[in-house]
């Protein structure tokens, strides 16, 4: 007997309806953002909230981010300052998520903040999420649609592979552009790196405290099956090598050694190195500055076992 498969329907007018449908009876939705893509349920509603932690097996103890459509939406979820305001004006809708007081009448479920007075929130640029959005009329807690601690999903096969029929239905949009989960900001430190770089906000990484206080700060995480080995020039007999710039290999990030385009194809080629014949995975060094931290910060997160 054939396990059963999620529905996979291409981003028009007709996925979006049925993906809002899904949402407002409680249903979990896998649909693109410009970072990954996300496994949506409506943040307002438990039963659908708990319907990702049951899909995905995660923890918790480990909060959720929730997208609105729009700054006024975030700011009836969550109480701004006029730092968080000026964030929100300058890269919204955008890879970046902001950690705010929640407000105590914002109507989310308990299991999206895993108890803290804290919410995560973004407005998400990609045009699926925001047709999804628009269509649902909710606000919409979407973690990555992928099971706890795999590789993030860029593309809707990863998604498939990874939930199968757990999630009903994901909306295909294709690849990802940005290739890695947004940045998050808490009290004005970077609690996450991502594609919004600290030379571009102008702030400095918390140093870390060993509690979760926002999505994303588990020790291990973005996790291939096999042993992952880092900052790797000459690779071994069992390894596939993902190289990058000067280091050549079995594929490569970005032989130009351009970190953006690495970002892109992150995760995508983590997917292809773990489905290879290989039984580890080595990759090549990834210089630090720019968005090249918030690469090194997932791979360090694959390697932790």
């Amino acid at each position: 007997m054939t396990a059963q498969l999620p529905q996979i329907l291409p981003f028009d007018e007709g996925a979006v309806a049925l993906a809002a449908r899904l949402l407002r009876a409680g249903d979990i939705v896998a649909v693109p953002t410009e970072t990954v893509y996300g496994l949506a349920a409506d943040a307002t509603d438990p039963a659908a909230v708990a319907r990702i932690y049951a899909a995905k097996g995660r923890p918790s103890f480990n909060p959720l981010i929730v997208h609105v459509p729009d700054p006024a939406a975030a700011e009836r979820i969550a109480m701004f300052d006029e730092a968080a305001r000026a964030l929100a004006a300058r890269w919204w809708p955008g890879p970046l998520t902001l950690v705010l007081p929640l407000r105590p009448d914002a109507g989310i479920a308990a299991l999206v903040t895993a108890g803290l007075d804290t919410i995560a929130l973004r407005v998400p640029a990609h045009r699926a999420m925001q047709a999804v959005l628009a269509a649902s009329g909710r606000p919409l807690a979407a973690p990555s649609a992928n099971a706890s601690n795999g590789i993030s999903p860029t593309r809707a096969a990863h998604v498939a592979a990874s939930l199968g029929a757990r999630v009903p239905l994901i909306v295909d949009d294709g690849p990802t552009s940005a290739g890695l989960e947004s940045t998050i900001v808490g009290g004005g430190k970077i609690l996450r790196p991502g594609p919004i770089t600290a030379e571009q906000l102008g702030l400095s990484a918390a140093v870390p405290s060993g509690t979760v206080t926002a999505p994303g700060q588990l020790a291990t995480h973005y996790a291939p099956a096999k042993p992952l080995r880092l900052n790797v020039t000459a690779r071994e007999d069992d390894e596939w090598l993902i190289g990058f710039g000067g280091v050549g290999g079995d594929e490569s990030l970005s032989p130009s050694g351009d970190p953006i385009e690495a970002a892109a194809r992150l995760f995508d080629a983590l997917h292809r190195a773990d489905a290879s014949p290989a039984t580890r995975i080595a990759v090549a060094p990834i210089p630090p500055a720019g968005i090249g931290a918030a690469i090194n910060d997932r791979l360090r997160r694959a390697a932790h076992r």
